[in-house]
């Protein structure tokens, strides 16, 4: 779209040298068998410590993708980001661990975030994964209903006190807490967690905000189950919309476990749902608020659309727009220019810890059609723009 196309505002903080790098990088990135074997070894080096695979990591995937290995380190990114009027996030970006104690570290983590976030506008909210506060395992039998061990009631009860102490903490210090979605069969008990905190914690306003994906079938007769539910039980709901990123795993599960395909049959179908759920947001704006987490021009283009149709202000604080950091910073600084909340995932964490996070965002977009050929083709414009 061509008023994301200004690639002066986007690259605006960038050398010719980060360029350059982040030019090669998605190079690489574009081509699938390249990704894939690159990926298998990355992990395989990382978790034997090859010691000379972390720096060249660090300087590479990490340098583009994550703020830094600590919130410390990762304030620098804060910081600038914020100069330009794009908030950020910060991910702790932990993944694939499932023992107790690494439970309870993470969510102590995330209550530092916390704290170390109060009475700071750059870090609007506060993020985390459901399976980094228990087994995956776990949710799947709690969502089905199934009938629980004693030792499972008790690891659940401290799933839900960590939610519950996360969001008390939110509620506390007037922060923002968004709970991502994962795979579908742990979804629903990851649902109604959310929905019992927002109803404890959302009385006045949102204070916890689920995260709904697009490309699922049924996700809007569930935003209209819940907004019914909110109403009458008085709170207000705050919800990340996105398309989702587990599409190929949730087929290849549908088809061996021979239960229906719960993702949408193809992209028109899911950008369709997209942009229903973006006229449900704006239909409902006295009860939801929306992070709309899209690297998406024409839906950027169709939310700012929708706005100016129903005279809101462009700063109207129901309304967010977010994208990773490392990317779509067309999209991001355009908005900010425009006086838009914006507000960016900042992962972090130890670079081994975090490659999981890094290799799954190279296989996303890798298989995401025309992601890393705009990427690519802006850093190119702008790198001739420079030569002018």
């Amino acid at each position: 779209m061509p008023i994301f196309n200004d690639t002066k505002v986007a690259f605006a903080d960038k050398s010719d040298a980060q360029l350059r790098k982040a030019y090669w990088m998605f190079k690489m990135i574009e081509q699938p068998a390249l990704t894939s074997l690159g990926t298998s070894v990355l992990n395989f080096t990382v978790h034997n410590n090859f010691p000379f695979v972390t720096g060249i990591v660090k300087s590479t995937l990490f340098e583009q993708f994550c703020g830094g290995e600590t919130r410390e380190e990762s304030m620098k990114v804060v910081k600038q980001l914020f100069k330009r009027g794009v908030g950020s996030i910060f991910d702790y970006s932990i993944e694939g661990k499932e023992d107790e104690e690494t439970f309870d570290a993470v969510c102590k983590e995330i209550k530092d975030i916390i704290r170390f976030s109060v009475g700071n506008p750059a870090i609007p909210f506060i993020v985390f994964k459901p399976t980094a506060f228990g087994r995956i395992d776990l949710y799947e039998a709690v969502g089905k209903g199934a009938e629980l061990t004693s030792s499972q009631k008790e690891e659940w009860a401290r799933v839900v006190k960590r939610f519950d102490e996360v969001c008390a903490l939110c509620h506390e210090n007037d922060k923002k807490v968004m709970i991502d979605a994962e795979e579908t069969w742990m979804q629903d008990a990851a649902d109604h967690l959310c929905e019992e905190m927002m109803e404890k914690y959302n009385q006045e306003k949102p204070i916890v905000w689920n995260t709904i994906q697009m490309y699922r079938t049924g996700r809007l007769e569930y935003m209209e189950e819940n907004l019914q539910r909110a109403r009458e039980k008085n709170y207000f709901i705050g919800y990340k919309i996105v398309r989702g990123a587990y599409m190929e795993k949730e087929r290849a599960r549908a088809a061996e476990k021979g239960y229906p395909d719960p993702i949408q049959p193809n992209k028109e179908s899911s950008d369709k749902n997209y942009n229903a759920g973006i006229d449900f947001v704006m239909n409902h704006l006295d009860k939801v608020s929306a992070f709309f987490g899209t690297h998406n021009e024409i839906s950027s283009e169709l939310i700012m659309d929708k706005m100016k149709s129903k005279s809101l202000e462009n700063g109207n604080p129901h309304i967010y727009f977010g994208q990773l950091y490392g990317m779509s910073d067309n999209i991001s600084f355009y908005l900010s220019d425009k006086g838009y909340n914006v507000a960016k995932y900042l992962p972090y964490g130890p670079v081994k810890d975090v490659v999981p996070y890094l290799t799954r965002r190279a296989r996303e977009n890798t298989s995401v059609a025309g992601q890393t050929g705009r990427e690519l083709g802006l850093i190119k414009k702008e790198l001739e723009r420079r030569k002018k």
